[in-house]
C-alpha cells in the first residue's frame, strides 16, 4: 500500500530472476517503515510465479554459528545442515545456501542484528551475487535491515554494491497522506493472510486484519503523528488515537496498545536489565530527558546509567535530541509502549521522585503534572492542586489534557469546607477546556449542572444533577463566570435563543449602570453576550452595552480590553458604520499584534472576529494574517470550532484571490471539524462555500451537482437564524446564477434575506448582493426590476465607500446599459469594474468581469480589441483553475465569431457587425434597436431557426427565460412568429 515504485523494482528483480540473471536487493528503512511487509509481497508475488521461497530471520538471540541460516536450511529439510552446523564451517554452508536457494528467492529479515559468523556468509554471498560474472546457479538474495543499527561492514559492502550497481537498493521510506488514508480505509476491512513461503514471519507480518479500537482523526493528522510509518501508524489506531492528547500520548486504549505492540515489547525485552530500568524512566520523564536524569529515576549510579543509556541508543531505541547530550525516544509511541509496561510499583516510585526532581528545578506545572496526574490517588489534595496549576497552563495549547487534569483533580479534592469554592472553580475551568477541545455537549451539561446548583435558574435549565461530586454553592463572581461559560456552549451549538437567554440571566446580576472597573468575570459575561447578539444578527441591540463596558476599567488585563475593542470594531462594521469602525478596527489590530502568542491564545475569538472584520473592509492582507495567527494557535485538538470559524474567513480569502483549491481544501476541514463538535450552523456555512468554489473550478459541466450540494446545506438551515444562515443563503444565490438558475437566485434572496432590500444580510455586503439581484433579474428579462435593484445597491454602497462593492455596482450597471444597447456607458463601468477587482486582487472577479465585457467592446472598439480582453481574462482564469470563468471565454468568442464571420480570429480589425452599423433598411434599424441586448441574442437565434430549447442551450438560459425574451421580441416587433421576425428584421439580422 503506497510502495508502487518499490513494488515495480521488485517485480524487476523477478522477471530478471525468470531469464535466469541473480540479484542482491536490500530493502532499507527506518523501524516501522514496513520492510517486512515488501520481502512479504515479494514473496508473495514470486509464489505466484512458483519460484521457490526461503525466509531467514536474524534472532535477537542464541549461541553457535550461523544462527540466521541455521532455521531456514532446517525449515527446508536439508539434511546437510547439521553437518555444516557441527562442523561451523564457512564454505560448507555458504554452498549450501547457494544450492538451496538457487533458482528461487532467499529473504533475510533483521540482517542489523546477525551474529558475526551469519554476517560474513551474508558479505560472502553479496560479493558473489553483485559480481558480474554470471551464475550458473542463480538466485535472488533479499536483505532486509535497519542502517542505523547494521554493522560497517554491511554497510560498506551494500553502498559499494548499489555504486557498482551489483545491488538493487529499495527504500522503505515514509508514506504520503495518500497512502495513509488507503491503509486505514484497507485496516477496516480484513484481509485474508497469505502464505509467503518457507519460514515465513507469521501472520503479525503479514498484511493486517482492521485493528481493534478506532480513531476519528483525518488522516493527514494521523500522518504526521506517525512520520508516514505503517508501523507506527498501527500503534497509533490501536491506542484509539486523540489528536488533543497527542504527544503526550496515543489515547486511551493501553491494552490495545501493548497487543498491537508485541515486536517492539520484544526490542525491549532484549535490554540488559539496567537498560530496561532506563527505558522505562525515560519513558516516566517523557519528550526529551537528561542520562542522569533517567538514572536518578531508575535508581542507577551515575556510570551504570550511562552504560545502560549507550546501550539504549545502540539498539536505536533513543536517539540523540539537540544539544545538551539530552535524548528522546526514536518516536513518542516508543516510549508511550515503555510507559504501558511498567510495573506499576516501579511506576508511583518513579513519578513520585520525577516530581521531587520537577519541583525542585522550579519546572513548570505543565511538566509537574505529568508526573503528579498518576499519583493523584496516593498523594491526594497536594497532586490535586499540582493538576489544576498544569491545566492552567496547558489550556490554550493542549485543552483535552487539562480537561483530562481537571477531573482527576477533583475526583481527588474533598468536596467540604473551603474546599467547596475552589471545586466550583475548578468545575468551570473544566467546562472551558471541554469547550476548547471541542466537547461542546459534556461542557454545556456540566456548566447547566453548576448553574441548577450554583445559583437562579437559567431558562430552559436541565434538571439538577451532581456536579463532579456536587454540592458547590457558586460564589457571586463564579456564578457570573457559570453564566459566561453556559451561553457559551449554547452558542457554539448554535443554540442562539437559549445562548442569549442564559447571558441576559447572567447579565441581570449586574448593577446598571455599569460599575467603573468590572471584574475580569463580569468582564467575560458582557462579551460572551455580545458575542451570542453577533452570532444572531442582532448587533444594533448590544452596541449601548458593549461601548458603555469599553468606557469602564476591566481588572481582566489588556488581552480583555483588546476583546471588547475588537468585538465593537466588528459590531460596527457589520452594520455598515465604516465611519466608525474602520479607525476602530486598526486601533485593535495594533492592540492585538502587541499581544504574545500565549496571551492572545487566550481569547481565540478575537483572532477571528478581527480577520473577518478585516475582511469586510476588504483588508485581505491583514484579516488573513490574523485568521492565519489563530489558525496556528489553534493546533491539534485545540478550539477545533475557533478553528473552523478561522478555515472558513481563510477559505473565502483564497476563493477571493484565486487560490481555489486551497479554498476547497480550506472549506472541507472547517466542515470537517464543525460535524465534530456539532455546530450545525457552521456545517452549512463550510458547505456552501465548498459549493461556491466547486461552481468556479470544476465549470458548468458540474454546477448543478455544486448548487444542489449548497441547496441541501441551506435546506437544513432555518431561515432568519442569523449570521451563518444568511451568509450561506447569498453563496448559495452566487452559485444558482453562475449555473444558470436566475430565477432560482431571486427567490433565495428574498426568501434568505427577509425581502426586497434584503434587510436581514450584513450590511457591509448588501451593494453587492442587490447587484446580484440586478443581475438576476436582467437575465430574467425584468430591465425595470434590475434597475431599480440597481439604485438602491448604489445607495448602499455610496453610504459605505468600499471599492469592492462599488466593483460589483459597477458591473452590473455596465449589464444593465448594455442590455439597453448603450455600449459606451457600459463599457465605461465594466472597465471601472474590472479595474476595481484587479485593485483588490481578486483575479477570478477580474476576470469574469473582462468576460462580460467583452461583447460592448467588440461595438465600440472593434472585433480584435474584444479578442485581446478575452485573452486577458482566460489568462487570469486558467491560472486560477477557474474552469467555469475559461469555459465562458470559450463561449463568448465563439459568439463574437459567429457574429463577425469566420475572419475574426486571422483580422483583429474587422468590421463590427452589421447589426452595429446603420442598415439599407431604415426601418430594420429601428426595430432592431428597440430590443435589449438579451432579446437581439434570443431573436437572432430564433430568426435563424433555432428551437426555443436549442437557444437556451446556446446562451445557458432556462427554456422560460428564452419564451419570455422572445415574447418581448414579438412584441416589440408585432410579430406573432419566426418567419415574421426573420422578414421584419430583414438584412438588419447578424449573419
Amino acid at each position: 500500500m503506497g510502495r508502487e515504485a518499490q513494488s515495480a523494482r521488485l517485480s524487476q528483480v523477478l522477471d530478471g530472476l525468470e531469464r535466469g540473471r541473480g540479484a542482491v536487493v536490500e530493502i532499507a528503512g527506518e523501524p516501522g517503515a514496513g520492510k517486512t511487509q515488501l520481502a512479504c509481497w515479494l514473496a508473495e508475488q514470486a509464489g505466484r510465479r512458483g519460484l521457490p521461497v526461503i525466509w531467514a530471520r536474524a534472532p535477537r538471540s542464541g549461541e553457535g554459528p550461523f544462527l540466521v541460516f541455521r532455521d531456514a536450511a532446517e525449515r527446508t529439510g536439508a539434511a546437510e545442515a547439521s553437518e555444516a552446523s557441527e562442523a561451523s564451517d564457512p564454505a560448507t554452508w555458504y554452498e549450501l545456501i547457494r544450492q538451496r536457494a538457487a533458482g528461487g528467492v532467499l529473504l533475510v529479515d533483521e540482517l542489523h542484528r546477525a551474529d558475526p559468523s551469519s554476517l560474513e556468509l551474508a558479505l560472502r554471498l553479496i560479493r558473489s551475487l553483485s559480481s558480474s560474472a554470471p551464475s550458473p546457479s542463480p538466485f535472488v538474495l533479499v536483505l532486509a535491515h535497519r542502517p542505523r543499527q547494521s554493522p560497517p561492514a554491511l554497510l560498506e559492502a551494500l553502498d559499494l554494491g548499489v555504486r557498482t550497481a551489483g545491488i538493487v537498493r529499495v527504500e522503505a521510506g515514509p508514506m504520503d497522506v495518500a497512502a495513509v488514508a488507503a491503509l486505514l480505509d484497507r485496516w477496516r476491512r480484513p484481509v485474508p493472510v497469505v502464505g509467503y513461503g518457507a519460514g515465513a514471519p507469521d501472520a503479525a507480518m503479514a498484511p493486517a486484519y482492521a485493528l481493534p479500537g478506532g480513531t476519528g482523526a483525518s488522516a493527514a493528522v494521523l500522518h504526521a503523528a506517525s512520520k508516514g510509518l505503517p508501523g507506527y501508524l498501527r500503534l497509533l489506531v490501536a491506542a484509539g488515537f486523540d489528536a488533543g492528547l497527542w504527544p503526550d500520548r496515543a489515547g486511551g486504549d493501553e491494552d490495545c496498545l501493548l497487543r498491537e505492540a508485541a515486536p517492539l515489547l520484544a526490542e525491549l525485552g532484549a535490554l540488559s536489565g539496567p537498560a530496561r530500568a532506563a527505558a522505562r524512566a525515560a519513558a516516566v520523564l517523557g519528550g526529551t530527558f537528561r542520562p542522569a536524569d533517567a538514572a536518578r529515576i531508575a535508581g542507577l549510579g551515575a556510570r551504570e546509567g550511562l552504560a545502560a543509556c549507550a546501550e539504549l541508543v545502540r539498539a536505536d531505541l533513543v536517539r540523540p535530541a539537540g544539544h545538551g547530550q539530552r535524548l528522546a525516544f526514536r518516536h513518542p509511541v516508543v516510549g508511550q509502549v515503555a510507559h504501558a509496561d511498567c510495573e506499576l510499583p516501579f511506576l508511583l516510585d518513579a513519578h513520585r521522585r520525577a516530581l521531587r526532581m520537577a519541583a525542585e528545578r522550579g519546572a513548570p506545572a505543565v511538566e509537574r503534572a505529568r508526573h503528579a496526574e498518576h499519583l493523584v490517588h496516593t498523594d491526594g489534595a497536594a497532586a490535586a492542586r499540582v493538576l489544576a496549576e498544569g491545566a492552567a497552563e496547558a489550556v490554550t495549547r493542549a485543552p483535552a489534557i487539562a480537561a483530562r487534569w481537571l477531573r482527576l483533580a477533583l475526583d481527588a479534592l474533598p468536596a467540604r469546607g473551603r474546599e467547596v469554592e475552589e471545586r466550583a472553580a475548578w468545575e468551570l475551568a473544566r467546562c472551558r477546556a471541554l469547550i476548547a477541545s471541542g466537547h461542546l455537549r459534556e461542557a454545556r451539561a456540566l456548566a447547566h449542572d453548576l448553574l441548577a446548583e450554583g445559583g437562579p435558574r437559567p431558562a430552559d435549565p436541565r434538571p439538577a444533577g451532581r456536579a463532579g461530586g456536587g454540592g458547590a454553592r457558586l460564589t457571586p463572581r463564579l456564578l457570573l463566570r457559570a453564566y459566561a461559560v453556559c451561553a457559551d456552549a449554547e452558542r457554539l451549538l448554535c443554540r442562539y435563543e437559549e445562548a442569549e437567554a442564559i447571558a441576559r440571566t447572567g447579565m441581570a446580576l449586574l448593577p446598571r449602570p455599569l460599575p467603573a472597573v468590572l471584574s475580569p468575570e463580569a468582564t467575560e459575561l458582557i462579551y460572551e453576550y455580545g458575542l451570542v447578539h453577533v452570532l444572531r444578527g442582532t448587533h444594533d441591540r448590544i452596541r449601548p452595552l458593549l461601548r458603555e463596558a469599553a468606557r469602564a476599567r476591566t481588572e481582566a488585563g489588556p488581552s480583555a480590553s483588546a476583546a471588547l475593542g475588537v468585538l465593537i470594531a466588528f459590531c460596527d462594521v457589520f452594520s455598515g458604520d465604516i465611519a466608525r469602525g474602520a479607525p476602530e478596527v486598526t486601533r485593535c489590530a495594533a492592540l492585538v499584534d502587541a499581544l504574545p502568542d500565549g496571551v492572545a491564545g487566550h481569547t481565540p475569538d478575537v483572532l477571528a472576529l478581527l480577520g473577518c472584520a478585516e475582511l469586510y473592509l476588504e483588508r485581505f492582507p491583514d484579516a488573513r494574517r490574523h485568521l492565519q495567527r489563530g489558525l496556528d494557535a489553534a493546533t491539534g485538538g485545540t478550539q477545533k470550532h475557533i478553528r473552523a470559524h478561522q478555515l472558513l474567513g481563510l477559505t473565502m480569502i483564497d476563493q477571493w484571490a484565486g487560490r481555489l483549491d486551497e479554498a476547497e481544501r480550506r472549506a472541507a476541514e472547517a466542515e470537517e471539524l464543525a460535524r465534530a463538535v456539532g455546530a450545525p450552523d457552521v456545517v452549512t456555512l463550510a458547505t456552501a462555500m465548498r459549493a461556491m468554489t466547486l461552481v468556479w473550478a470544476r465549470g458548468r459541466r458540474y454546477a448543478g451537482e455544486a448548487v444542489a450540494l449548497a441547496a441541501r446545506a441551506v435546506d437544513v438551515a432555518a431561515l432568519g437564524r442569523g449570521w451563518w444562515a444568511t451568509s450561506a443563503i447569498s453563496l448559495l444565490a452566487h452559485a444558482q446564477l453562475l449555473g444558470g438558475d436566475a430565477t432560482g437566485c431571486l427567490r433565495t434572496l428574498l426568501d434568505g434575506g427577509g425581502g426586497a432590500g434584503l434587510p436581514q444580510v450584513q450590511p457591509a455586503f448588501r451593494p453587492s448582493l442587490l447587484a446580484l439581484m440586478a443581475t438576476a433579474a436582467l437575465a430574467g428579462g425584468d430591465d425595470v426590476g434590475a434597475e431599480g435593484l440597481l439604485a438602491d445597491a448604489e445607495a448602499d454602497a455610496g453610504r459605505l465607500g468600499l471599492p469592492l462593492q462599488w466593483a460589483c455596482v459597477h458591473r452590473a450597471g455596465a449589464q444593465l446599459r448594455s442590455a439597453r444597447g448603450e455600449h459606451a456607458g457600459a463599457l465605461e463601468l465594466f472597465e471601472r469594474a474590472a479595474e476595481g477587482f484587479r485593485g483588490g486582487g481578486l483575479p477570478v472577479q477580474h476576470a469574469w468581469t473582462l468576460i462580460a465585457a467583452a461583447p460592448a467592446t467588440a461595438v465600440v472598439r472593434g472585433p480584435g480589441a474584444a479578442l485581446d480582453v478575452l485573452a486577458r481574462a482566460e489568462s487570469l482564469a486558467r491560472s486560477c483553475g477557474a474552469a467555469l470563468a475559461v469555459e465562458e471565454t470559450e463561449r463568448v468568442r465563439g459568439r463574437l465569431s459567429a457574429d463577425t464571420g469566420p475572419g475574426l480570429g486571422a483580422h483583429p480589425s474587422a468590421a463590427p457587425r452589421v447589426a452595429d452599423r446603420p442598415s439599407s433598411d431604415p426601418r430594420a434599424v429601428d426595430l432592431w434597436s428597440a430590443l435589449s441586448e438579451r432579446e437581439r441574442e434570443v431573436a437572432d437565434l430564433a430568426a435563424a431557426g433555432l428551437r426555443s430549447r436549442q437557444i437556451a442551450e446556446r446562451l445557458f438560459l432556462s427554456h422560460r427565460t428564452v419564451d419570455s425574451h422572445l415574447g418581448s421580441a414579438y412584441r416589440k416587433l408585432g410579430v406573432s412568429s419566426r418567419t415574421a421576425l426573420a422578414r421584419a428584421l430583414g438584412p438588419a439580422v447578424p449573419g
